[in-house]
């Protein structure tokens, strides 16, 4: 046999299942320790007292069993999920309480009479709720599924300090855009076929002047 059949982490479908089918060992397990000492009709026909001390003790011993095998799938399942310590401790504290109380209640119950437990319901109501936040605990490390959710890109926004330092290049950049065409044009240089470049010439509305040669007055 295998040791790690006892001690691998199980998951949720796993635990449920194990559950299911130790709770039908136990159901079957209580109707063996009857048929096995007093019976079914000597159980119906028998009074609470020492006559039933011996189908008291076989209970109490075939409970505490299925409280191990119960105690162990709920704390590999706890370590699966990383679970609360407390939670698992009050569950396997429960269990041990339950089992005594049952084999306490065939010891003095009358199935002749209209008799309630509330000791033993509330309790049982209190292990249905821890068994349930066992089974409910979501794995340690999560399924892909909630980490895809837990990622959203259309949201990203960088850190503070790269963030504050972003928004005023942005805006330098935005200004040094806008300046440009008009820094262009006042630093384009004049093309040398431009009337600009001629001061004198009879294109700027100006003549010449005149002056004296060697042939004499022009």
């Amino acid at each position: 046999m295998d040791p790690r059949m006892f001690s691998s982490d199980i998951g949720r479908p796993r635990f449920f299942f194990y559950s299911a089918a130790l709770l039908v060992a136990e159901i079957v397990t209580f109707v063996l320790c009857v048929v096995l000492t007093i019976g079914i009709e000597g159980l119906a026909n028998s009074k609470p007292g020492p006559s039933r001390e011996g189908l008291a003790a076989a209970v109490l011993v075939a409970s505490l069993v299925i409280v191990l095998f119960r105690a162990n799938f709920a704390w590999r399942r706890s370590r699966d999920a990383q679970g609360s310590g407390w939670i698992l401790w009050s569950y396997i504290v429960f269990s041990t309480l339950f089992a005594i109380l049952q084999a306490g209640t065939v010891l003095v119950v009358e199935f002749d009479g209209d008799e309630s437990h509330s000791g033993p319901n509330l309790l049982g109501l209190a292990l249905i709720g821890l068994w349930a936040v066992i089974l409910a605990a979501k794995p340690a490390g999560g399924s892909s599924s909630d980490m895809a959710s837990s990622l959203s890109f259309d949201d990203f926004d960088p850190p503070g300090p790269l963030r504050g330092a972003a928004a005023p290049h942005s805006e330098s950049a935005a200004g040094v855009a806008a300046l440009a065409p008009a820094y262009a044009m006042r630093a384009a240089p004049v093309p040398s076929n431009h009337p600009a470049s001629h001061p004198a010439s009879p294109a700027n509305g100006r003549p010449r002047a005149g002056g004296f040669g060697k042939r004499g007055l022009v």
